[in-house]
């Protein structure tokens, strides 16, 4: 089993309760500094770099960057299917839809056999 680091699980993502798109409040959970700070630096660049070139990169990190998952992944299995529905959700939407097409054919099977006049003749039989 390998063991992950502190280091290993923290990713940069986008806030999900961020002021715009969250792009501040995840890099200050990132670098772990207060929100504060990363808000106060993104004006200080916008004053010296100009006020289009900032908003553009904000925006385009704003799409790029991952939203962070709801609810911290608990195994590495877990984090490895949020990264796949990530990249590629009609793979995995398409293994959900398999998988859920697969129990219900088991469940009309055991639908079927419990409704079976064999099953009620089997049932009035071995009754003790």
């Amino acid at each position: 089993m390998r063991h992950v680091s502190e280091l290993d699980w923290r990713r940069l993502y986008r806030s999900r309760t961020g002021a715009v798109l969250g792009v501040c409040k995840g890099l200050a959970a990132f670098l772990d500094v207060p929100v504060a700070a990363v808000r106060a630096g993104v004006v200080l660049l916008t004053l010296s770099a100009g006020v289009w070139p900032v908003v553009a990169a904000y925006v385009i990190a704003g799409f790029c960057l991952k939203l962070e998952p709801a609810l911290p992944p608990d195994s590495e299995a877990e984090s490895d299917a949020c990264n796949a529905y990530q990249t590629d959700r009609k793979a995995v939407l398409a293994r959900l839809r398999d998988r859920a097409e697969r129990l219900e054919r088991r469940v009309r099977r055991l639908e079927d056999h419990v409704t079976s006049r064999e099953f009620d003749f089997d049932r009035r039989l071995f009754r003790p």
